[in-house]
């Protein structure tokens, strides 16, 4: 397994390139000069002169391939360059606000998970059922309903009406309630509808009928055969949606203003400040390829006949 892993690390280094590439020239070609927006910013009356030579200390001068070159020797050495905003070191920065996105996708699909596979599996096994209909009604309201609705739904039930939580989400347990919500609810829906379908799959099968036959418990077929079986299933739409939070939260972090990578990718794109989008991109696009490679080991650690290459 750890061959397998390293084999599949040093092929993601030619996709790392690519994607530095294709960040920084869109960067590039974005419109707009990240040097007049700092001096903007800064008030005062921006002339040419000082436009030019603040042009030059940041570097917007140089040719595109030697700034290119010289920002990846530097990604190698841990160095993701200096915020336009606050000349603040970018790596800094960023894994501050990384460790609340992770946070916050950890905590959304571990409620998730706990939530939504006890309820798949009970629904499946009481099909048709009145709960099995009440689940199956909500879990496709809340999986048809896009985040920011239910944000703001929800910001506007708890913090506004019942105001037992603060508008601007703060980074304790407290602040991290509603956005976690938000982001569990089309998750809890998605995983108790697979979860309902896969064990539903996993009870018609002829295995399943003989160790009835043989007087086996009813908990121990679930537990032990049906559940297990039922996992890759289930382990593919968990990683699938790991990797829409880690780069898709952006929306909810934004209106409860949470301090994660997100909310600061957005920002530093209005103030022009492409270091920091170009080191949150990469960043992210790492985890996405990461999380890809540890779902496949996931498939081998629980199904032993799978094989790795």
């Amino acid at each position: 397994m750890l061959k397998y892993a390293l084999k599949r690390i040093i092929k993601l280094i030619p996709v790392l390139l690519a994607i530095t590439l294709l960040v920084f020239t869109l960067m590039y070609l974005t419109p707009g000069d990240p040097a007049l927006a700092k001096l903007t910013s800064q008030g005062g009356t921006v002339t040419p002169e000082l436009l030019a030579e603040e042009r030059h200390a940041m570097g917007l001068d140089r040719p595109f391939f030697v700034r290119y070159v010289d920002w990846v020797l530097n990604i190698l050495k841990g160095d993701l360059g200096t915020s336009y905003s606050d000349d603040q070191p970018v790596a800094s920065k960023l894994m501050k606000a990384l460790s609340r996105t992770l946070a916050l996708a950890a905590a959304s699909t571990l409620f998730s998970v706990v939530i939504a596979i006890p309820i798949g599996v009970y629904t499946a096994i009481r099909k048709d059922s009145l709960f099995d209909n009440i689940v199956r009604i909500l879990t496709f309201t809340g999986n048809a309903m896009p985040n920011f609705l239910i944000a703001l739904l929800l910001m506007f039930l708890f913090c506004i009406k019942i105001k037992a939580f603060p508008v601007v989400a703060t980074t304790n347990l407290k602040g991290m309630f509603l956005p976690t919500l938000a982001l569990s609810i089309p998750m809890i829906s998605k995983f108790a509808r697979q979860t309902r379908a896969d064990v539903m799959s996993q009870l018609s099968e002829e295995y399943v009928i003989g160790m009835h036959a043989r007087g086996i418990k009813e908990r121990t077929i679930l537990f032990k055969n049906v559940l297990h079986n039922a996992l890759g299933s289930i382990i593919t739409i968990v990683s699938l949606q790991v990797r829409v939070l880690i780069g898709g939260s952006v929306v909810t972090e934004m209106i409860f203003r949470w301090p994660g990578i997100g909310n600061m990718m957005m920002t530093s794109i209005t103030a022009r400040d492409y270091p920091v989008v170009q080191g949150a991109v990469l960043i992210l696009s790492t985890l996405q390829v990461l999380v890809n490679l540890v779902t496949d080991l996931s498939y081998y650690i629980i199904d032993k006949r799978i094989s790795l290459e």
